[in-house]
C-alpha cells in the first residue's frame, strides 16, 4: 500500500503530461516533447534518479512517446490538407540522419549540457514566434539542390538532443522560408516521426546496460513513463489539431512563442542552479 501511495503522484504527473503534450502536439506540431522533457526531468529528480543521466532518460522517453503522437497528429493535419509531402521528400532523409547523429552524440555529454541546449534553443525560437514578425522571411521558398540537407540535418540533430519532435525548430524555420503557418505546423507533425524513430533507437543503443538506470528502462527509454504518457498523447493530439485550424495565424504564432518562453526559462534555471 505504501508503494502504491508513493507511485500515485508519478502516475498522475505522467497522465497530465500526456494530455497537455498531446494537445500541444496537435496544436503546434511540436510532438509534445517540449512538455514531456521538463516534466519527466522533474519527476525523475523527485524519485532520486542520478542527475547525470536524468535528462538523457527524459529526452529518450519523450522521443519514444513522440513516435505515436506524431502519427496521430500528422494524420489529423493531413485530413485538413496541411502536410506538404513535397517538403517531406526534400527534408525527410536529412532529418532522419541528423536525428540519429544527435541522439548518439547526446550520450557523450552531461545532463546539464542537454538542459542548456534545450533552454537556449527554446528561448531563441520563443522570441521569434512571439514577436509580430509574420511578414519577415529570409527566403521565398525552401532551398533545393546541394544545400537543401543542411537545415534539416541541424533540425534533426538538435531536436533529438532536446527530445522534441522537431516542430519547435521546423515551424519557425519554415515560416522564415515563406511557408504558411498552418502548413508548417502540419508538416512539422510528420517530420516529428522522422526525428523520433532514429532518435529513440540511438538512445536505446547508447544507454544499454547503464547501471545508473532506474527500473523499467530499455536503454535510456523508461518504459513506465512511455506506457503512461504515449496512449494519452495519441488520444489528445487530434483535439489540438482541431483547435489549431480554428485559430488565425497570429494567435497560433503568439501561443507557440509564449509557451516556449516559459519552458525555456525553466530549463535555463535548471542548468544554472544544478
Amino acid at each position: 500500500m505504501d508503494m502504491l501511495i508513493d507511485i500515485l503522484p508519478f502516475v498522475a504527473m505522467m497522465l497530465v503530461t500526456g494530455v497537455v503534450g498531446g494537445i500541444l502536439a496537435g496544436l503546434l506540431g511540436v510532438g509534445g516533447g517540449i512538455v514531456i522533457v521538463p516534466v519527466l526531468d522533474t519527476a525523475l529528480g523527485f524519485y532520486g534518479v542520478d542527475s547525470a543521466i536524468r535528462m538523457h532518460i527524459a529526452v529518450a522517453t519523450s522521443l519514444a512517446c513522440i513516435i505515436l503522437t506524431s502519427i496521430s497528429s500528422s494524420k489529423a493535419h493531413h485530413a485538413k490538407g496541411a502536410v506538404d509531402f513535397n517538403l517531406i521528400k526534400i527534408w525527410g532523409p536529412a532529418v532522419f540522419i541528423g536525428s540519429l547523429i544527435g541522439s548518439m552524440a547526446a550520450s557523450y555529454v552531461d545532463s546539464q549540457v542537454l538542459s542548456a541546449i534545450f533552454g537556449v534553443v527554446a528561448l531563441i525560437v520563443a522570441i521569434k514566434m512571439a514577436l509580430p514578425l509574420d511578414n519577415v522571411i529570409i527566403r521565398q521558398d525552401v532551398p533545393r539542390g546541394i544545400t537543401a540537407p543542411a537545415t534539416p540535418v541541424v533540425i534533426g540533430g538538435l531536436s533529438s538532443m532536446m527530445g522534441i519532435g522537431g516542430g519547435t525548430l521546423s515551424v519557425p524555420v519554415l515560416t522564415l522560408m515563406n511557408q504558411p503557418i498552418h502548413r508548417a505546423v502540419g508538416s512539422a507533425a510528420f517530420i516529428g516521426l522522422l526525428i523520433s524513430i532514429p532518435g529513440t533507437i540511438g538512445f536505446i543503443v547508447s544507454g544499454f546496460n547503464d547501471p545508473r538506470l532506474p527500473p523499467g528502462s530499455f536503454g535510456y527509454v523508461n518504459l513506465i513513463g512511455f506506457a503512461l504518457i504515449s496512449p494519452v498523447t495519441v488520444w489528445a493530439a487530434p483535439i489540438g489539431a482541431k483547435i489549431a485550424h480554428s485559430l488565425d495565424k497570429r494567435h497560433l504564432s503568439t501561443l507557440f512563442g509564449g509557451f516556449l518562453f516559459i519552458v525555456a526559462c525553466r530549463m535555463i534555471y535548471r542548468t544554472l542552479v544544478a
